[in-house]
């Protein structure tokens, strides 16, 4: 999976979905005469219409003039269109149809290798276990899940994408014990349940969900511990030996820890890895440029990391890339936005955010540099979830295809966008994505 991610940038592999399983073509029997009579079901191409109506017109006797001709007339219109595509791109910047079709597939191919999708190097470079078929296989049990929500307007919380990723990561590893720091009105804690009927949760939260129902809907679980209100401890502070001993869990292996909370991940990872926990789940992976806490994403996004680092030059291609893509999508930034004093550009503006951006604090390139030293140190294993659908599938107009992994169902497969019911979802719950991530850490080799 992290091979594919790393090679999408340059070139996008063919889907491990293309197979005859999950094919939005019908399967045709490969009789002789269906294949030698392939007009019937083909188009002609634009110079073989061309070359036909110039020979019926009588006004060229030679075939192979008239095939020149059309050829000649076909490059014509192409270098035409090229001429005027950046009218096109200002007549439709902010329509998610045309933005769609100017960012195809060609465009997004050019675009990777240019602005790159940062990756966190492991240990030993080990990856997840599942596949890009079983994550499709999920989407096709979880949109009916999906649908059954309690909370159908989730704004400021987990749309789909993510709530998608925090279902199939829970029920693949089977924990014994669930928590999350950050539950706002329990959308989250009702994905869990989802994945794990049965499996207790510790929900770490200012606020307890059960406030929010004086307002509207709500979700507050049974099987839940919550350290909430006036119980209220920050995942930091808790003892967490006394309070999974009380549970009766004794490896942290085999606990999931879920962060939503805007925090310093940094901060979150060592608190994690103090407390002895391996499985992380962190929300909001915010790209560089972007977010109110200084995230992993940030931190990885280096020169020595593969898919990593920027170029604060004004007149470079990546600053005209960058500036052609914040027309299309509200969450890309120019080299403006990126890039602070000093060409600094990690993080927002050289700023370690932390606190839901009530902490910015300034970070040298040196300090920034050791973060992401430290993080190697720990990090067994990074895997960024993936956009569930293309963008001309979902229509999502936030964060920036060019810097995002391939999505689990590539623009272009609508049949199978419908198959799985994700037409029947709102389009607003596909604006969300900002990178969800998976980690496996563990303390640093001697």
């Amino acid at each position: 999976m992290l091979d594919r991610a790393f090679s999408a940038r340059r070139t996008q592999p063919h889907s491990a979905f293309d197979v005859s399983a999950s094919s939005d073509a019908p399967s045709v029997p490969e009789s002789p005469s269906l294949l030698a009579d392939d007009s019937k079901t083909k188009k002609p191409h634009f110079y073989v219409l061309a070359t036909n109506y110039i020979s019926r017109l009588g006004l060229i006797k030679s075939p192979c003039l008239c095939l020149s001709l059309s050829l000649l007339l076909g490059v014509f219109l192409l270098f035409s269109l090229m001429l005027n595509s950046r009218s096109f791109v200002c007549l439709s910047s902010y329509d998610p149809i045309s933005r769609a079709s100017f960012f195809g597939l060609d465009g997004l191919d050019s675009n990777f290798g240019s602005l790159g999708v940062p990756w966190c190097r492991s240990k030993q470079g080990k990856t997840v276990e599942w596949t890009s078929k079983d994550l499709l296989k999920g989407l096709e049990e979880f949109v009916p899940i999906y649908e059954t929500r309690p909370i159908k307007n989730n704004m400021y919380g987990m749309g789909f994408d993510h709530s998608f990723g925090l279902w199939f990561i829970a029920r693949w590893l089977q924990p014994d014990l669930m928590i999350e720091s950050g539950a706002f009105k329990g959308h989250s804690t009702w994905v869990l349940r989802q994945a794990m009927p049965d499996t207790p949760i510790i929900s770490v939260t200012p606020r307890h969900p059960e406030k929010y129902l004086k307002k509207g809907p709500a979700y507050v679980d049974g099987n839940c511990t919550y350290f909430a209100g006036k119980d209220f401890v920050d995942f930091g502070s808790v003892d967490w030996e006394k309070v999974l001993k009380k549970r009766g869990i004794s490896d942290f292996s085999r606990v999931l820890v879920f962060f939503d909370d805007h925090q310093n991940e940094l901060k979150r990872l060592k608190q994690a890895l103090k407390a002895g926990f391996n499985h992380l789940v962190f929300e909001d992976n915010y790209d560089t440029g972007t977010g109110d806490h200084y995230s992993l994403r940030q931190i990885c996004d280096q020169f020595y990391i593969r898919g990593g680092g920027h170029s604060c030059f004004k007149e470079s291609d990546e600053a005209r890339i960058r500036s052609k893509r914040k027309k299309f999508w509200e969450k890309a930034v120019d080299t403006d936005e990126l890039c602070g004093p000093h060409e600094a550009w990690w993080g927002v503006r050289g700023e370690m955010r932390d606190n839901f951006n009530h902490n910015n604090t300034q970070i040298s390139y040196a300090e920034h540099f050791q973060n992401s030293r430290f993080v190697e140190s720990i990090l067994d294993v990074y895997w960024e979830l993936p956009p569930a659908a293309g963008p001309s599938l979902t229509h999502q107009t936030r964060y920036d295809p060019a810097r995002a992994p391939t999505p689990i169902l590539e623009d272009g497969r609508y049949r199978m966008f419908q198959r799985l019911g994700l037409d029947r979802l709102d389009r607003s719950v596909f604006n969300g994505y900002t990178q969800m991530v998976y980690l496996q850490i563990s303390k640093p080799e001697s």
